[in-house]
């Protein structure tokens, strides 16, 4: 797929070009992109590199992965990261990070509704996971703004620098978003049928 532009209110999500390398790399110096996320520890200007000249340009190529930078619809420097990638089947996981500066104005809220309504209508999502390690509270505050309903906890679920960590899953259907399904849905009864 060639590379689309999404906007909100006050956002445009793009591709990534190889002049955001400062940026990237400024921003993924800070210890909670470094902590909570999978990006390499420390964080090198190579990384940055590799990110904007190999992993975002493949994952669009191979249609597995899409990764979206976020700016302000106004102008001005990127400001987050958002990215959508296969499961199979119909299945697609977002992720996302936020520079410190933007935090606490609702934009990535913003962001990933609008990445989760295009997973839905251009992409044909039947279920978009969000998973984040226990303890992310600002990843999972953003997953329930936007509408994902946590379903548990999967245990020694997200590798993250070399170790298993226990991570919070949560899905968000068509439905969430008044939107139809591609396939039918039929939800579990709230009380099970005795087993044969």
């Amino acid at each position: 797929m060639d590379p689309i532009t999404l906007t909100t209110d006050r956002l445009r999500l793009r591709t990534f070009v190889p002049e955001d390398v400062d940026t990237v790399y400024a921003i993924c110096q800070d210890p909670a992109i470094l902590r909570w996320t999978t990006v390499p520890d420390p964080y090198k200007r190579e990384d940055a590199e590799f990110f904007l000249n190999q992993l975002v340009p493949d994952g669009w190529r191979e249609d597995k992965e899409y990764a979206f930078a976020v700016e302000p619809l106004g102008g001005g420097p990127l400001i987050a990261a958002v990215s959508l990638h296969d499961r199979g089947a119909g299945v697609w996981e977002v992720g996302f990070w936020l520079a410190a500066e933007a935090r606490g104005r609702g934009h990535m809220t913003e962001a990933v509704r609008a990445l989760a309504h295009w997973a839905f209508t251009g992409l044909g999502c039947v279920r978009l996971v969000w998973r984040a390690e226990v303890g992310n509270t600002g990843s999972r505050a953003v997953a329930e703004r936007v509408g994902f309903v946590v379903e548990g906890v999967q245990r020694a679920g997200i590798p993250n620098k070399g170790t298993l960590r226990d991570a919070w899953v949560g899905a968000l259907l068509p439905s969430d978003f008044g939107l139809p399904s591609p396939l039918p849905y039929l939800p579990a009864p709230e009380r099970p049928a005795e087993a044969v």
